[in-house]
């Protein structure tokens, strides 16, 4: 009898690690929901000249995210349905710390923005709370030495170019280290590298005459401003036909984009100089004959992993050459924001999402995939667990199929 090849195996996805929650004192999530909302809230009230109702609303958040429950949102409140699809039911009644810690992060940003009347109606309708803060980023002089450095990164090779671009995308507000090429040696000679996992060669593999990127952007300010530079290179050259750029579609996690802030990014760089104008106009120009897109779907303010995008975005995002997650949230909605063994694969974490998908993120919380166990042993041999939150290190990763 022939013999009948065994079929191919395919491997098992990996067994859920706990979900993150943020009930153990001294623990990351912790600081964040006890101190950093806390902070945040001061720093909100005293940003804007609120009167004594918004005053009262932010201390009334205040109280409730420290020591409170979950409470219902009201019945009339924008969005009531959809938080109840993404879980506020089932949260009813619990202490903020004893949910998963991303669903009350998202919690805490929705509340604030109730607490300042962004859905109105009033006054204080549609004022982003976090403007100020993004603003005096995009202004500062550390943004216009950026800028400058982009000048001399004109005369390099192109291939030279598109590394720097990426780089600066990668590192966000430590772009001019990406814009400044420094010494190729300096990574090989570190006893921990910065960047702990590089897939880049998978990364331009995929740019390569690419119909369509989709960048799901984190930050505002100067970690925007990178990431359009980059998809005007990409343009630019030829290696994308055309770019869709997601945000979100209203102010969240402090600094993350708005299309507000995609409009203000493009201004800082039309009324630049040298080769930052350039840029911004070549951006303005792809954005008036469709080249570039922005979108702002319902889902990236959902408290909610990837894996549980609703159908169009996964129809959207499966048309997609390639979707690059940009920074620390992103990543973690995208593989779970569970306690992973760091060796875990990452194509194995991202296998749910629906087309070649790739992650730059500088590391700023507890959640990681995909490190060899060397890298790994070295990093806590250096640094304790210090190097998963401290914004020292960063990865790309591709999962190419």
């Amino acid at each position: 009898m022939p013999h009948t090849p065994p079929e191919p195996s395919v491997p098992s996805p990996p067994a859920p690690a706990p979900v993150l929650l943020a009930d153990e004192p001294g623990s990351f999530p912790y600081s964040v929901l006890a101190e950093r909302h806390p902070a945040i809230v001061g720093q909100v009230r005293e940003a804007f000249p609120y009167g004594p109702d918004r005053h009262r609303a932010l201390d009334a958040l205040l109280e409730n995210c420290t020591k409170g429950v979950i409470e219902p949102l009201p019945a009339d409140a924008p969005g009531r349905d959809l938080w109840g699809d993404w879980g506020m039911d089932e949260h009813i009644g619990r202490s903020w710390f004893d949910i998963p810690w991303l669903w009350s992060e998202s919690w805490f940003y929705r509340r604030l923005l109730d607490a300042v009347g962004y859905f109105g109606p009033g006054p204080w309708q549609g004022v982003d709370p976090f403007r100020p803060f993004k603003l005096a980023e995009l202004e500062s002089p550390e943004t216009d030495e950026e800028l400058a450095a982009l000048d001399d990164l004109s005369d390099r090779p192109v291939d030279e170019q598109a590394e720097a671009l990426l780089h600066g995308s990668l590192w966000g507000n430590r772009a001019d280290l990406g814009f400044r090429l420094s010494d190729e040696g300096a990574e090989a000679r570190a006893a921990v590298p910065a960047l702990v996992a590089d897939d880049s060669a998978a990364l331009w593999s995929l740019l390569d005459g690419a119909d369509t990127l989709c960048l799901v952007a984190d930050n505002a300010g100067r970690e925007l401003v990178p990431d359009l530079l980059l998809i005007a290179h990409l343009l630019a050259q030829g290696r994308v036909r055309r770019a869709v750029l997601h945000v979100k579609p209203y102010p969240y996690y402090v600094s993350d984009a708005t299309t507000a802030d995609v409009v203000d990014a493009l201004r800082r760089l039309t009324r630049a100089r040298g080769a930052a104008a350039a840029y911004g106009r070549e951006l303005w120009a792809a954005m008036a004959d469709g080249r570039l897109t922005v979108r702002a779907h319902p889902f990236s303010c959902a408290p909610l992993p990837y894996e549980a995008m609703p159908d169009d975005l996964r129809a959207e995002l499966a048309d997609a050459t390639l979707t690059v997650l940009k920074g620390d949230l992103n990543y973690r909605r995208l593989v779970g924001d569970r306690r992973w063994p760091p060796t875990t694969p990452f194509a194995d974490v991202t296998a749910h999402f629906p087309g070649p998908v790739a992650a730059l993120r500088t590391l700023k919380s507890d959640v990681i995939t995909g490190l060899t166990p060397a890298t790994e042993a070295a990093l806590v041999a250096a640094e304790g667990q210090r190097w998963r939150t401290g914004g020292t290190h960063a990865l790309i990763q591709v999962r190419q199929r």
